[in-house]
Order: C-alpha cells, then sequence, then structure tokens
C-alpha cells in the first residue's frame, strides 16, 4: 500500500545486536561470576559482620588481621606455587611445628644461639620440602601421598624434639623477632607484603615463573619443550617448605614459646585461599595476587567468627565448605570455559 512505510531490512538488522555478540558477552559474565562467586560471598559475609559489629571495620582490628594473616600467608604462598604444577603440599602444617620445635630447642637458655636457631627453624623447613620434591619428581610417587607422609614424619619428630611437651622459657631476644616494628608495621607483616610482592614479580616476569605454569599446564608438553621438569618440581616443594619454616619461626616467636602442635591445620587454609583466589587444583592456572585476596577474605571471615563469638569448630566446618564450593566452582567454570 502507498501510505505504508517501508523499512529497510538492513537498516533493521543494523540496530540489532549481534546474536552471538550478546551470547559471548552472556557467557563472559556468567563464567567471571562463577570464577569470583566465592570471593563474592565472603565479602557479602564481611559486610555482614561489619553491620553487625562495629568493632570489626575499625584500624585496630584490621591490624590483628595483617598480624594474624603474616605467617599463614607464606604458607599460602608455597601451596600456589605447588598448586600451579598440578601438586598439593599437606605437610606444611606439620613441617611448621618441626621448624619452631628445631629452632626453640637450640636457643632454650642460650639467648647467644638466637640467629642460629632461627636459620635452623627455616632450614629444617628447607629440607623437609626438598625431601618431598625429590620423592615427587625423581620417584614419581604421587604428591598426595609423598605429602601425607611427610607431614606424619614431621608431626612425629616435632613431639620427640620436645618429648611430647613445648619448649618454654625462650630468652625474651626470640619475641623479638616477630614483635618489633618497622615503619609501624610488624616485621611478619612486612614479610608477607615482600614475598607476596617478590612471588608475583617471579611469577608474572621471569622465566622460572612461566616453567612452572608450563608444568602445571601440561608436563608433557613441557618436558618435550626443553623444561626441566624435575627441577621445577622439587624447587616449589622447597620453597613450599622454606617458607613453612619461616612461618614456624614466626608463630614461635611471637608466643616465646614451641609447641608440636603449632600450625595444626594451616594446610587446609592455605589451600582454600589459593582455591578461592583463583587457582585451579589440576595446575596451570592461577596468580599470587589471587592467593593474597583469598588469603584476606579467610582471615576476615575468621576474625569476623571470632569477634561474634563463634566456636573454633565451627570455623572448620566452615573453612571446610569454602573449600569443597570452591573447587566445585572452579569445575563449573572449567566446564563453561571449554565448551
Amino acid at each position: 500500500m502507498s501510505g505504508e512505510t517501508k523499512i529497510d531490512p538492513t537498516v533493521e538488522a543494523a540496530t540489532e545486536p549481534p546474536k552471538g555478540k550478546e551470547r559471548f558477552d552472556r557467557t563472559r559474565i556468567t563464567n567471571f561470576l562463577l570464577r569470583n562467586l566465592m570471593a563474592l560471598v565472603v565479602i557479602g559475609v564481611a559486610i555482614y559482620f561489619t553491620i553487625a559489629n562495629p568493632n570489626f571495620a575499625t584500624l585496630p582490628n584490621m591490624r590483628t588481621i595483617l598480624i594474624a594473616s603474616a605467617p599463614f600467608a607464606l604458607i599460602a604462598l608455597g601451596q600456589t606455587l605447588v598448586i600451579l604444577t598440578g601438586g598439593i603440599d599437606l605437610s606444611v602444617g606439620s613441617v611448621v611445628a618441626l621448624s619452631a620445635m628445631s629452632g626453640a630447642a637450640i636457643v632454650v637458655g642460650h639467648p647467644e644461639r638466637m640467629l642460629l636457631g632461627a636459620a635452623v627453624a627455616i632450614l629444617v623447613g628447607l629440607l623437609a620440602g626438598l625431601v618431598s620434591g625429590l620423592v615427587v619428581a625423581y620417584v614419581n610417587v604421587p604428591p598426595f601421598v609423598t605429602t601425607l607422609g611427610m607431614l606424619s614424619i614431621a608431626s612425629g619428630l616435632a613431639y620427640a624434639i620436645g618429648k611430647g611437651a613445648p619448649i618454654n622459657g625462650l630468652p625474651r631476644e626470640w619475641g623479638e623477632i616477630a614483635n618489633t616494628r618497622i615503619f609501624t608495621l610488624q616485621a611478619p607483616v612486612l614479610v608477607m607484603l615482600a614475598g607476596f610482592l617478590i612471588l608475583g614479580i617471579i611469577m608474572a616476569r621471569t622465566s622460572f615463573g612461566m616453567r612452572i605454569y608450563a608444568v602445571g599446564g601440561n608436563r608433557i608438553a613441557a618436558e618435550v619443550a626443553g623444561v626441566k621438569v624435575r627441577r621445577i618440581l622439587t624447587s616449589v616443594y622447597a620453597i613450599s617448605g622454606m617458607l613453612a619454616g619461616i612461618s614456624g619461626l614466626i608463630l614461635s616467636s611471637r608466643v616465646i614459646s614451641a609447641a608440636p602442635y603449632l600450625g595444626r591445620g594451616y594446610e587446609l587454609g592455605a589451600i582454600a585461599a589459593v582455591v578461592i583466589g583463583g587457582a585451579s587444583l589440576k595446575g596451570g592456572r592461577g596468580t599470587v595476587w589471587g592467593t593474597l585476596i583469598g588469603l584476606f577474605l579467610i582471615q576476615t571471615l575468621n576474625n569476623g567468627l571470632d569477634i561474634l563469638v563463634v566456636p573454633a569448630y565451627w570455623q572448620t566446618v566452615i573453612s571446610g565448605i569454602l573449600i569443597v564450593s570452591a573447587v566445585a566452582v572452579d569445575m563449573v567454570a572449567s566446564k563453561r570455559s571449554t565448551a
């Protein structure tokens, strides 16, 4: 009809968004929300804590969270490197105790041996991680079995050093290691920040970091490309053990004593921080900065539960739920990204 206005089909099509692009955008948004779902949940919980108790969002409490995070952060950093290679380190909690007991046994009654005790604590952690790494890399024993065995060995040795009891009576200088303030921040907090900065740069800017990702992404392809896979595997477990040793030193210094059960359960919290931070337990994906976010989310949650006087055993339950949920979300997100 002459009165009708004809619309050019090409103009009409141009005004509509491409269906493929719209579907792509929706997929990207969905995948982003899935990968960060656990972080968003914990952030929501933190907001709830702030509303429930005004003392939560205060500067002194934030400082408390930082101080509590420091020894735990070092373990999470080491766990990040191990998980990026597709492995896992279940021994770090016991290595913390063994390192603390070893250093304390040398220092007790002998203040002049403080530097030696600190060095021994770190060296013991390094050796424990090195042994695990050599077994995983050269004997091909699965990381789960290897580090589970090291967990038992380190725990037994920690109890043997103290003959089943904590080591008390350490010199006052031992406590200064963790309680010294530098630029208004306690030394362990600065060590934590330095650790994240150094490893973040190493993983993002160096060939060593690229090789770790390569091993976790595809071990066979990495070997074909000339990557010395066994050396990489050995090194990440050794680094994990060394960081656990430093953590044991810090924890022991904070309370000026050492106990064979120090660090118990830390491995679960470290795994939770790494996975919530976006790393894949299959290896090859994750970042140090993601672990930092996951770490502070976990510590914020624990701190908020403490303020609300939630029993410690429920905190353990919540930590386990977070681990399983984060892995489940990661699996769903991985399937969607490959579909």
